[in-house]
């Protein structure tokens, strides 16, 4: 278990079924793959080892033009992963080449705003990415992780 897969203050933790999971999916979740739904469930619960799993496995199977913005997520969901888990030398190079994935995709791709996701990416790693340490000591802020919302 990481030091971030319990809710962090702030945020509600629960092991109940979302409620949107009880109900029929809409007409824009039914177009996408089951793990990509499933990857943001556990992105939103900070559980961000499971999140790359189920991304990561879904990225394997793919072959068309979405393969890179997977691969991206996956590395978004690693990122935070080490820095919950005190890792912020991995955090950073792993922020570094998510956006290397993801920008081709802007502003937004597969119902993710984007630039709204970077946004609150930096803000969550602004202390790390600004510090002049090689391994930065920073704790992540439970109110500033990201959270994905398909639009």
């Amino acid at each position: 278990m990481t030091a971030i897969d319990s809710r962090p203050r702030g945020r509600r933790a629960t092991n109940r079924l979302p409620a949107r999971l009880l109900q029929w999916p809409t007409m824009a979740e039914a177009d996408y793959d089951p793990r990509y739904l499933q990857g943001i469930e556990h992105f939103n619960k900070c559980d961000f080892y499971e999140a790359h799993e189920v991304w990561e496995e879904l990225w394997a199977d793919y072959k068309g033009p979405s393969r890179k913005f997977y691969q991206g997520l996956i590395q978004v969901a690693v990122c935070l992963h080490h820095f919950g888990n005190g890792n912020t030398r991995g955090a950073i190079k792993l922020y570094h080449s998510s956006r290397g994935y993801l920008e081709e995709y802007r502003p937004q791709h597969e119902g993710v705003d984007l630039d709204k996701l970077f946004s609150q990416l930096e803000a969550c790693c602004r202390e790390i990415l600004e510090s002049k340490e090689q391994f930065p000591k920073n704790e992540i802020v439970p109110d500033l992780i990201p959270e994905i919302h398909l639009e």
